[in-house]
């Protein structure tokens, strides 16, 4: 593994917008961001799926009308990091009275299994298709520093466990590197006439997290998946995340 080498700075960041989010959780003694991490993914140009938090059932029902059918409804709590582990996620939704339905019947399956959570509400976003789950994310080594990881995402991640590492700061050369050096890189690549995923949307990608993660040394873990990559040409949208600070 070669160390990673200096990289300008990417255009169309906002460090400034994304430590205000991290020190108002640091404020508040929280390591492990919400529904707010999603913030910061907007601020250094990270595309994310249209994301709604809603606290009660009332604001659920507004908010998938909103988004429009068919959805996704996830838990939010600060002590569930891995929702479909405890029954928080349900999908698809796809009316008002399945909204409210699946809104009673997590809180209340959840409330049981896990009655020191607090449940802050829920988040709902739409159903995506098409596209392929990747999972990118980091950890902080203490010899190297933060370490990118990039792999296919979903079920992927625990079957196959088929993920790449790279020390951050990456160049563009490093990031592609990452995504073509996975042993399932022909699923991205497009293999029996499936059309390729669009590449050079997650390289874009792979350098702003890697601008993220060296200007915020604090973080101890930061996670996005999946990430859905589109075909080519088509982009890729972050649908979930997870970001820890140090103490």
């Amino acid at each position: 593994m070669e160390q990673a080498s200096i990289v300008p700075r990417i255009s169309g960041t906002d460090r400034v917008a994304a430590a205000r989010i991290i020190e108002a959780a640091r404020a508040e003694d929280r390591r492990m961001l919400g529904i707010e991490a999603f913030d910061i993914l907007k601020a250094y140009g990270i595309p994310v799926v249209n994301t709604r938090f809603a606290k009660t059932v009332e604001e659920a029902v507004n908010a998938a009308e909103d988004i429009g059918y068919p959805l996704v409804m996830k838990v939010v709590s600060p002590q569930i990091s891995h929702k479909s582990d405890i029954g928080g996620i349900r999908l698809p939704l796809h009316n008002s009275a399945e909204v409210k339905a699946a809104y009673y019947d997590m809180m209340e399956s959840i409330s049981k299994k896990m009655p020191e959570a607090s449940l802050e509400g829920v988040q709902l976003q739409p159903m995506l298709s098409g596209g392929r789950e990747v999972i990118l994310g980091m950890v902080h080594d203490p010899t190297f520093g933060p370490m990118l990881m990039f792999g296919l995402g979903g079920i992927y991640v625990e079957i196959l466990k088929d993920v790449r590492f790279a020390i951050a700061p990456v160049d563009e050369r490093e990031a592609r590197d990452l995504i073509t050096g996975i042993k399932t890189y022909p699923l991205l690549a497009g293999v029996r006439g499936a059309k390729a995923s669009d590449i050079n949307a997650l390289v874009d990608i792979i350098l702003r997290v890697s601008e993220f993660v060296c200007d915020f040394p604090e973080i101890e873990e930061f996670e996005i998946n999946p990430m859905m990559v589109f075909e080519e040409g088509k982009g890729a949208l972050a649908v979930d995340m997870r970001l820890v600070l140090k103490w």
